[in-house]
């Protein structure tokens, strides 16, 4: 009877981590039960991948961490320029290579309360080797979503543009549910029952050769997704950012997510709905490879 190999623990690997500006052991880089991001979602973070030790973006997920931080009224405390050599410098010396790279800030533990202005602003970057979320050889199959209960809060309800720890605790429930349910992941509706994103990605439709995207109006959008957008109008497709009502998933012919994560990955089903992964899934997925240096 064969096992499926053992998971190490993300607090039992091995590499360094930036934090606060120092180099460290992996193991090193702890926080007290009492920080405040803990309690209460006061942390920020990024997504981010480096192929051949490159990361891909990189500048611009920096941005979006200190805008994002911004928005959780928190004041970061490093220069775009530290942030972006103390990533190159982790990647370096955890191996080069393919990465994920996760940069995260966070409130500290010097109140804990809601109100907590004078807590320090913790930051720290990791990064481990990470293979494609899906696997590459049956990608063009097209993944199984199933549609999630929760749905993507109100803007006045949520610093939704913030890319912000606290916004994700219904994206695990919604995957833990889908994943339960044999889906790989689930689609998200908005707050008024519109198509938005998957928990962790945007997604896209293709009908007549037109390209369709929810617009990026309660949740973000995606670095991958203005990567992806690009590519395909300067391929001469139209890409169409507009609402979508979920009863419109039945006249679409493709589909695909787009994420830092799943890079470009073609959709098979989403719940009661079947595509059929084709030539503009392909295309774009292959120039994706091509864009990131992957190929």
């Amino acid at each position: 009877m064969s096992t499926a190999p053992a998971i190490v623990p993300f607090d039992k690997r091995d590499g360094v981590i930036w934090m606060n500006g120092e180099i460290i052991p992996w193991g090193d880089a702890r926080v007290h039960v009492l920080t405040h991001g803990l309690h209460y979602g006061s942390c920020v973070f990024e997504g981010e991948r480096a192929y051949k030790g490159r990361i891909y973006k990189s500048r611009e997920h920096t941005e979006r961490l200190i805008a994002s931080a911004k928005l959780m009224d928190m004041e970061f405390p490093y220069s775009i320029e530290v942030i972006e050599a103390a990533k190159a410098k982790v990647v370096e010396l955890n191996g080069g290579g393919d990465q994920y790279v996760r940069p995260v800030a966070f409130r500290g533990s010097e109140m804990m309360a809601v109100s907590a202005q004078h807590n320090r602003i913790h930051v720290a970057i990791a990064t481990w080797s990470w293979p494609s979320m899906f696997d590459p050889a049956t990608k063009m199959k097209g993944i199984r979503l199933d549609i999630a209960e929760y749905r993507r809060p109100d803007p006045a309800c949520a610093p939704v543009h913030a890319k912000a720890a606290g916004l994700y605790m219904i994206c695990t429930l919604s995957k833990h549910r889908a994943e339960k349910r044999g889906y790989a992941d689930a689609m998200m509706l908005d707050w008024q029952g519109r198509v938005a994103e998957c928990t962790g990605a945007n997604i896209f439709f293709t009908k007549d050769g037109q390209i369709h995207t929810p617009l990026a109006d309660c949740f973000l959008d995606g670095i991958t997704r203005r990567s992806v957008i690009d590519l395909a109008r300067k391929r001469g497709m139209e890409v169409v950012e507009r609402r979508i009502m979920p009863e419109e998933l039945a006249g679409f012919n493709e589909c695909f997510i787009t994420g830092s994560a799943a890079e470009v990955t073609p959709v098979a089903e989403i719940g009661p709905y079947r595509f059929t992964p084709g030539n503009i899934s392909r295309t774009l997925m292959e120039d994706y490879l091509v864009e990131i240096g992957a190929a």
